[in-house]
């Protein structure tokens, strides 16, 4: 008999939320950590990507939060869960959050590549969980926007990619922040390059749960090395590309990601890019077109092997192998989640079958390296049923509007041209040549004049001759002979306030 979420302590009103899902059932890890994790003990889950890690730590935390309900404090959150990339902070979010609208808990989500107003003020209204990514975590700590002191419950998910990329001193930093004896939950895929450092250091007797091998994840996928020419490559991938369900195609650089995207998209599959060099709205906006189906395609670096969490992703390719084994199995991972089935692919040129065979090795897989055509049967068998090419239209781009001041501007400019070269054109007479060159003498003229100084009998005019110095100081500007103040007029109105160079510009 299945066991449900109420059998293992999960309050009605969170299985409710899951049952409103579609999930009714628990995962293994689920299974094994709840008891664990709802008694509030420290706990280590070591699961594979897509294994519902997620859930087994979101439910315990919301579920002891809500039983012990506290008035919320402005910068003092009661818990903290640690991802180590946007793409997972904000899919962590989305599995936390209707959990916590629930349970009446308020969250916020914090990470870098945006701007830090929106987290402050966030925390400034007082938030019980707190998902964050340890960089833009510990510059709000410096900045004492964030306060862990009053933490209760701790979470970091996938520890081992926070090694990876070099994360850990910082983490350490912000865990030492922490009160001593709260609970500490860590799940890890792999306890190697100081992961069970981190282990030995903050959890406290912790409850392993360890649910299949790290390498178990790989081997529950169809793997396929395809070995063409380099000139038949690109065509290759596109071909790959035309099947109905979502695609992830993996490259090494994010210059070429963006360039494969935009080649799809003009080859009529609607493809978008995820890479470090697009903005946090660029990112959100094409993963929201993947995860809705808009984009069939998504041309990603390694920055989306663990932070992209969709259901149905059916194939994988690897459109450049990748450096070692462990950037294989968390690419790989995106597909065959939650028990799917999944097809993972590497495209390999004759020059790399060696690399790629001992990357393989090194992942605990024995595959098959396959010599292919465009047309062969195994090619055709993983694409499947094709889809429909969408025609590719360009983006429109939308003409830079100018500025108010800029375009008067340019208006009193042009019209003072076209003034001078039709005046006589209004008046219906034509003007001759000899009255061009004797207007074009006076301007000369004129420009010539040296300016006339304060004690002369007008004052000099801004842009006839007057120095920057005298412009700007409005030097002799309403000055006259016979001791009259600056900037008074001779016509018995009394004195004329004199107006500043900025504002007779600007008019």
């Amino acid at each position: 008999m299945s066991t449900t979420f109420s059998a293992l302590g999960v309050p009605a009103e969170l299985s409710e939320v899951l049952a409103a899902r579609g999930i009714e059932q628990p995962f293994p890890i689920q299974e094994a950590t709840l008891p664990s994790t709802l008694a509030g003990g420290d706990v280590l889950g070591r699961g594979q990507t897509g294994s519902g890690k997620t859930l087994a730590f979101s439910l315990p935390m919301v579920a002891r939060l809500s039983q012990a309900p506290k008035r919320r404090k402005a910068r003092f959150p009661r818990a903290l869960i640690m991802a180590p990339t946007r793409e997972l902070a904000t899919q962590i979010a989305k599995t936390v959050d209707p959990l916590a609208h629930a349970a009446s808990l308020r969250t916020t989500v914090i990470y870098g590549g945006v701007a830090q107003s929106r987290q402050e003020k966030a925390m400034a209204e007082g938030v019980d969980i707190v998902i964050a990514c340890p960089g833009r975590l510990d510059d709000l700590i410096q900045q004492k926007i964030v306060d862990l002191s009053q933490l209760e419950i701790s979470v970091l998910d996938e520890a081992d990619h926070m090694a990876d990329m070099g994360f850990l001193p910082v983490v350490r930093r912000i865990m030492d922040r922490m009160p001593t004896g709260i609970q500490h939950m860590l799940f890890s895929a792999t306890l190697d390059n100081g992961v069970d450092k981190l282990v030995k250091r903050y959890l406290s007797n912790p409850t392993v749960h360890s649910v299949d091998a790290p390498k178990a994840a790989v081997n529950t996928m169809e793997h396929h090395v395809f070995v063409i020419p380099n000139d038949d490559k690109k065509e290759l991938v596109r071909v790959l590309a035309q099947g109905t369900g979502r695609r992830i195609m993996f490259m090494r650089t994010k210059h070429h990601a963006k360039k494969m995207a935009l080649a799809l998209s003009k080859a009529g599959v609607p493809a978008v890019d995820l890479h470090g060099n697009l903005s946090q709205n660029a990112r959100d906006r094409n993963l929201a077109a993947f995860s809705s189906g808009e984009a069939k395609v998504l041309v990603a670096t390694d920055v989306a092997a663990r932070g992209v969490h969709v259901d149905g992703v059916e194939l994988v390719v690897h459109i450049d192998p990748p450096a070692e084994h462990k950037a294989y199995l968390h690419r790989s991972g995106r597909t065959a989640r939650a028990g799917s089935d999944g097809t993972v692919v590497t495209i390999c040129t004759p020059d790399q079958q060696g690399d790629v065979a001992t990357l393989l090795k090194q992942a605990g897989l024995k595959v098959p390296f396959e010599k292919v055509g465009l047309d062969s049967k195994a090619v055709l068998d993983v694409v499947g049923e094709v889809a429909e090419l969408v025609p590719y239209v360009a983006p429109v781009k939308q003409p830079q509007r100018q500025s108010p001041r800029k375009s008067s501007e340019a208006g009193k400019s042009g019209s003072g041209r076209s003034q001078r070269a039709g005046r006589g054109a209004r008046s219906g007479r034509p003007v001759s040549d000899e009255a061009r060159r004797s207007e074009g003498g006076r301007r000369q003229e004129r420009s010539a004049r040296p300016p006339r100084s304060a004690g002369s009998d007008r004052p000099a005019r801004a842009g006839q001759g007057a120095s920057s110095t005298e412009r700007a100081g409005g030097a002799g500007r309403g000055s006259r002979q016979g001791g009259r103040s600056a900037g008074a007029a001779t016509t018995g109105r009394g004195p004329r306030r004199a107006t500043s160079p900025t504002t007779r510009s600007g008019r």
